[in-house]
Order: C-alpha cells, then structure tokens, then sequence
C-alpha cells in the first residue's frame, strides 16, 4: 500500500519558518515528480511548488517565490517544503503529491499526481 505521510505543520507567528516533510512508502518515487499543494478554507487547492525526480528542477507558485525552498532526499524517499518568511495568507492544509510518470520534468497540475498525502495544517498568526 503505496502512503504519503506529511508533518511538520503547526502553529507560527508572522515571519517564522517552518519546515514540511512527505515521507513516502510502499514504492519509490526516486524517479518521479513530486510537489506541495495547499488549500485554504473555502478556497480550491493550489500548487505552491513542485520538483522533478533529481531535485535539479523546481517551480514555485508567484506567491512564495523567493520565501519557499523545495527539496528532496531519494535515498530517503522523502520530500520537503522549507517555508520562510511566512504569512497569515499562507495558512492552509499543505498536502504533498507523487506522481508515477516517467516525465522528468514538474507537474504544477494537480491532476498530473496519482498519489496524495491526508495533509497537514499550517497556520500563521499575525
């Protein structure tokens, strides 16, 4: 059973970081895409960041660009979101995605990901 566990979310002030980690299970995505999604209440899930197999290609969401980072551990087959400068528009549930194309470049489509994490809550206060 193929899983995406996300943490790391919680609770922070105006201008904090925090750090989001997707650990997979039950296949590897070390050659798939993966990316981050959020989606605050009453608004539609968005991309914020996506990355290809080998970590060389990232893109962002306008919103955080220059304020999020991107990464990944294959050998650990792990995802994770770096969230800096943070602000109270960024409250949202974060979820993590993988998808299982061979493509070797990003997806920003959420429909481009087979699989889902159950997400993880972020709230910045102001």
């Amino acid at each position: 059973q193929v899983q995406l566990v996300e943490s790391g979310g919680g609770l922070v002030q105006t201008g904090g970081s925090v750090r989001l980690s997707c650990a997979a299970s039950g296949r590897t995505f070390s050659r798939n895409a993966m990316g981050w999604f959020r989606q605050a209440p009453g608004k539609e899930r968005e991309f914020v960041a996506g990355i290809n197999w080998s970590g060389e290609i990232t893109n962002y969401v306008d919103s955080v660009k220059g304020r999020f980072g991107i990464s990944r551990d294959n050998a650990k087959n792990t995802v994770y979101l770096q969230m800096n400068s943070l602000k109270p528009e960024d409250t949202a549930v974060y979820y993590c995605a993988a998808s299982t194309s061979g493509y070797p470049g990003t997806y920003t489509y959420a429909t481009r990901y087979d699989y889902w994490g159950q997400g993880t809550q972020v709230t910045v206060s102001s």
